[in-house]
């Protein structure tokens, strides 16, 4: 591929888009929890919290991003903040471990407190439900891994944001903290 024609798959890596609110049953999917055995229901378990979903992946050169999370999961959490990580193996491969090693990876290397779940598909005919709603409501599926979904206490998909937007970002911070002021 020539390096012109890959500029606008390059630039949408990097894009940040705030979206218009979806529906309500956005959350309303059940998915099980990394090396869990029963299901969860996201609109029980997190009904009235903010929400980051992120697409996440231990090989990708977006990894280092997991301290990120971690910490604005611990600084925000106490106000009804959660980061929420789906492992996804949809781009290069860049996320090829079993759940196991998936959940020691991120502890051990990156402390990991927050919330994982079960390696899914987020783009394409075998996309999670979660994933699907999320583009539909949004500017897309993920594009690359460490896309970030920051869904309101209502449930309703907020912004997204790309790759390339670091979670201890001003853009970040101000979005989340915007979000958690809402009554």
């Amino acid at each position: 591929m020539k390096l012109w024609k890959s500029i606008p798959l390059i630039a949408s890596l990097f894009a940040t888009a705030t979206v218009s609110a979806g529906t309500e049953d956005l959350l309303d999917v059940d998915i099980r929890p990394l090396l869990g055995k029963e299901t969860v229901n996201l609109k029980q378990t997190y009904q009235g919290k903010v929400l980051l979903i992120v697409n996440v992946a231990s090989k990708c050169g977006f990894t280092k991003q997991y301290e990120g999370l971690e910490n604005i999961y611990q600084k925000y959490h106490d106000q009804g903040f959660e980061v929420l990580g789906f492992p996804c193996n949809q781009f290069l491969g860049q996320e090829p471990g079993t759940e196991a090693e998936i959940q020691q990876f991120c502890e051990s290397t990156y402390g990991v407190k927050f919330p994982m779940f079960e390696k899914i598909d987020v783009k394409g005919d075998d996309a999670h439900p979660l994933y699907k709603t999320l583009a539909a409501e949004g500017e897309g599926a993920p594009k690359w891994n460490f896309t970030k979904y920051l869904v309101g206490k209502d449930g309703k998909l907020i912004a997204q944001f790309g790759s390339r937007v670091k979670p201890e970002s001003d853009e970040m911070i101000k979005a989340i903290e915007a979000a958690l002021a809402v009554n």
